[in-house]
């Protein structure tokens, strides 16, 4: 008889435990292994002696938090697969800086435990077969919601940055009917109705913040004659949460008596 698969090992750190305590049973249920710790120096321990299968750890710890342990672990070769996901506030920018520092994913603690798991649960299975760049996934594939939500999208971006892709990423959700072309890992050109460019990066992104629902596909290999976006990735990343971020301002002032 061919024994059972060993289940994957999720190390889990948060200084709540409360909080820790519900999604590492919620990832239990999922079927991880989970250890847990309200220390993130001991994941750098762990990697020598019991190395996890993928790390969770909040981005706001006291002394180190997400972000740093992952710039450390990214700095050795041999942990550059390693899934690391951020927990945080949920903050446009702080999802940039996670992305940065070199984590794959950054979720909003404040999601319920089942979903976090859910999503956990995708990044890692994402990660350990690889990006289908010439698959159509399916309404329900887009994302554990079946949305292609912000995180999503950019995640998908940054995967295709890292791994220094060339094609066309086509994202049809709501009213954005859009493509994105790579060259390398950066953005070339980019189309959305009537705009090009800078200025249609900027707002595929700002209208996939809302989590409209859609699908992507990305055709490996294709090039596009023309280059129409000057400006990097987390740059126009970087605008489009400012202006989404500004425009909520804007709204709750205009709805504050």
């Amino acid at each position: 008889m061919i024994p059972a698969p060993r289940p994957i090992k999720v190390l889990l750190i948060d200084s709540n435990v409360y909080f820790a305590k519900r999604l590492s049973d919620a990832l239990k249920r999922e079927g991880f292994e989970v250890t847990t710790s309200t220390q993130a120096a001991y994941a750098l321990t762990a990697l020598e002696y019991d190395a996890p299968g993928a790390i969770l750890c909040s981005a706001n710890m006291r002394e180190m938090g997400a972000l740093e342990i992952a710039r450390i672990i990214r700095a050795d070769a041999k942990n550059a697969n390693l899934p690391i996901v951020a927990l945080g506030d949920g903050s446009g920018r702080a999802l940039i800086e996670a992305f940065q520092a070199g984590c794959d994913d950054y979720i909003d603690r404040s999601r319920p435990p089942g979903g976090i798991a859910s999503h956990i649960k995708q990044i890692i299975v994402s990660k350990m077969e690889g990006f289908r760049p010439t698959q159509l996934l399916t309404q329900s594939d887009t994302s554990l919601s079946g949305n292609l939500t912000h995180h999503d999208l950019t995640g998908v971006m940054q995967m295709l940055g890292h791994a220094h892709q060339t094609g066309a990423l086509y994202i049809n959700a709501g009213e954005t009917d859009a493509v994105l072309f790579f060259e390398g890992g950066e953005i070339s050109h980019a189309e959305c109705g009537t705009l090009f460019g800078d200025e249609a990066v900027i707002y595929i992104l700002k209208n996939c913040v809302n989590g409209n629902s859609g699908v992507y596909k990305f055709v490996y290999g294709t090039i596009s004659t023309q280059r129409t976006v000057l400006r990097s990735a987390t740059d126009l990343m970087l605008d489009a949460m400012r202006e989404v971020d500004e425009g909520s301002r804007n709204m709750a002032d205009k709805e504050a008596p």
